[in-house]
């Protein structure tokens, strides 16, 4: 690591760390509890529609990414800052947030074209400027804190994330029915209900949010020196780059890596997509149950990046990623195991409140887990890397995470149809981890 890291201030690590803070409201309030659940139920034709093609649409975003992370990444490091790369991608990530507003319920083929290309584009936006934001860690800190700077930063986005999943609910998002707010009020700002503009404003909510938090950043972080001209820059980039894709297999840690990250955070990210799924369609969840169940696991989120950082340089960052993917392995067991009358499989007597606190205990282990996997995996991706190769390795990052995106819904929706069972068809799930885990044994690791 270089002596340049140690001279980083406090108010520049913070500002880098604001980045996670900025912006995991978009995977919160968008992907994942309002914005996507609104589409399908309210946007689309059907919500089988809604959700195959929201599904096609992320899918489109994220085979975009897998292709250019690594050659924008490279073109990067040739480059030398990152800054400038954050600050365009942000705009295009703030530009399409915004547009979300202007997607009305019931409003045609035309309407949900405007949803999904503005999808697409914000999300195109945020996992770009995530890849340059990513490649600053190494220069601020020494290795032996670096497994601490992730997991705060990490924890800071689940807070962030909380922070705006509860504010929305409590004082936004209205049932159209009532007209009134998880805590029983009218939606701020005179939101109408009837026309649900309160999900509708999880979109310009998140890029206003982004918009004020990414600033500090820009004036506090410092970016690596100038390099090469961009023209230079794209040649030399573009050459590293295929140089490391002829000469990756040889790098046995690294590949082995990629591979198992590949695995692993398909898994996860397939029991982010699929454990509101399961809860609504086993257990019979309400939208109020689900968004307790996503404050809580964000909550524990926070705990899980916490407890990651302070346990990296005690038992090593590629313990803490072996540990955190057993405990989701758990984690999925829990979950298949629940139903609406049974728990571990053992049936238990109607009306009980057993099955829901098992899924709460369930949700609960993956927000810790998944924070501690997510937040672990930077620094051990830091330590396959060449210091002067960060972006290109954070965009082979990227790339490996979208190149089997389509893997864990695949699987889940096969395994549901053959077996006709939600339950049989999350088991995947534990197939994917346990390749995560074993492709993890080659892995090096200096934390």
């Amino acid at each position: 690591m270089p002596d340049t890291a140690r001279s980083v201030s406090r108010k520049g690590i913070w500002s880098w760390m604001l980045f996670d803070w900025a912006a995991q409201p978009f995977h919160t309030l968008i992907v994942t509890f309002i914005f996507a659940p609104y589409f399908a139920a309210h946007v689309a034709a059907s919500p089988a529609e809604g959700q195959a093609i929201w599904g096609f649409a992320a899918g489109t975003g994220g085979l975009l990414i897998a292709v250019l992370s690594p050659v924008l990444g490279a073109i990067s490091d040739a480059a030398g800052p990152r800054k400038p790369w954050i600050f365009g991608f942000s705009l295009l990530a703030i530009a399409g947030a915004i547009a979300l507003w202007f997607v009305a319920p019931n409003g045609g083929p035309g309407i949900t074209l405007l949803a999904l290309t503005a999808f697409v584009i914000t999300l195109v936006g945020f996992e770009f400027a995530s890849v340059f934001n990513n490649a600053m860690m190494p220069g601020l800190v020494d290795r032996s804190r670096l497994g601490g700077l992730s997991g705060n930063a990490w924890a800071l986005g689940y807070l962030g994330g909380l922070v705006c999943l509860f504010f929305m609910l409590a004082f936004v998002v209205a049932d159209p029915n009532s007209g009134r707010t998880l805590l029983g009020f009218n939606p701020v700002f005179g939101l109408d209900p009837a026309q649900l503009e309160g999900d509708r404003a999880s979109g310009p909510f998140t890029a206003i949010w982004y918009a004020v938090f990414v600033i500090p950043l820009f004036l506090y972080t410092p970016d690596a020196a100038g390099g090469q001209r961009i023209a230079y820059a794209v040649r030399e980039g573009l050459a590293k780059l295929g140089t490391t894709l002829r000469h990756i297999l040889k790098e046995r840690s690294l590949c082995s890596f990629l591979v198992s990250s590949m695995f692993y955070r398909d898994a996860l990210n397939g029991l982010y997509t699929f454990g509101g799924i399961y809860a609504v369609g086993v257990l019979g969840w309400t939208t109020i149950q689900l968004g307790v169940f996503g404050i809580l696991a964000a909550a524990a989120g926070i705990v899980g990046c916490v407890i990651a950082g302070a346990a990296d340089n005690r038992i090593g960052t590629k313990a803490v990623v072996a540990i955190a993917i057993l405990v989701l392995i758990v984690a999925v067991a829990l979950v298949a195991s629940t139903a609406a009358n049974e728990v571990l499989f053992i049936r238990v007597a109607e009306g009980s409140n057993a099955p829901t606190i098992m899924f709460y205990c369930a949700g609960a282990l993956i927000g810790a887990a998944g924070g501690a996997l997510q937040a672990s995996s930077r620094p051990l991706l830091v330590d396959q890397a060449a210091p002067n190769r960060m972006g290109e390795a954070f965009g082979l990052y990227a790339l490996s995470g979208r190149a089997t995106a389509f893997l864990a819904p695949w699987a889940i929706g096969v395994t549901t149809s053959l077996f006709d069972s939600q339950r049989i068809g999350i088991m995947p799930l534990l197939v994917l981890f346990i390749l995560g885990l074993v492709f993890l044994v080659p892995v090096r690791s200096r934390g």
